[in-house]
């Protein structure tokens, strides 16, 4: 990196310009600045040699960091008053955990009838709408947000299909549940959909804190 430094009078006029070309192959840069002033005609050169851009690349290591924060996700998971009540909570915590997956929120809470209903609110045609709310509020719930790369989709597959039936052997719902309406656990479909379930379940925002395990998790 050259800079280049030059103060100079000229016809007692201020004049003041600036320029910095880069060298991308040489991996240098080039600055001039100059500025007229009533003191006398003086030119100084300053050369820094090989001098690092480190600027220009701590700038695009924090983006790159800044890229991989983004790809992170959050997702809500419900495990259901029938996986509370069978003994199913350090399981299903153990299969996110294993995976690679945050613990950002949990809490076990007894579901009210109006907290039920706008949970499902999406699915208030639905005539087994009723049905769901009688299950949700039928016993204690655990409500948990999970963060993780790509954790919505992933965190769906870990679970399984809505039908434990349909469900493959490894899944939540394939390993430990037969009815569709005994199914475990709930997880959020969509980024948005988890977005807006977060939000309800977790209104004073879920706990911000990140595993020392990061780093032999994600590259």
């Amino acid at each position: 990196m050259v800079i280049i430094w030059s103060i100079k009078q000229k016809g007692g006029k201020t004049e003041r310009r600036s320029q910095v070309v880069f060298k991308q192959n040489s991996q240098r840069a080039r600055i001039r600045y100059s500025v007229e002033t009533r003191v006398g005609r003086v030119r100084v050169f300053i050369y820094l040699k090989a001098l690092p851009l480190f600027f220009f690349s701590h700038k695009a290591e924090r983006e790159q960091e800044d890229n991989k924060h983004s790809e992170m996700e959050q997702t809500f998971i419900m495990i259901k008053p029938d996986g509370v009540q069978r003994g199913l909570v350090g399981e299903i915590i153990s299969r996110f955990e294993k995976k690679g997956f945050y613990l950002k929120g949990l809490k076990l809470i007894n579901v009210e009838r109006s907290f039920a209903e706008k949970h499902y609110a999406d699915l208030s045609a639905k005539p087994f709408f009723n049905g769901l709310v009688e299950y949700i509020i039928s016993g204690p719930v655990i409500a948990m947000v999970w963060q993780g790369k790509n954790v919505v989709i992933t965190g769906r597959k870990i679970i399984g299909a809505t039908n434990p039936a349909e469900s493959a052997p490894g899944t939540i719902r394939g390993d430990f549940a037969i009815d569709i309406g005994r199914n475990v656990i709930h997880g959020s479909d969509s980024v948005e959909s988890a977005r807006k379930e977060i939000a309800l379940w977790f209104p004073e925002c879920p706990f911000n804190w990140q595993s020392c395990l990061h780093p032999w998790i994600y590259e």
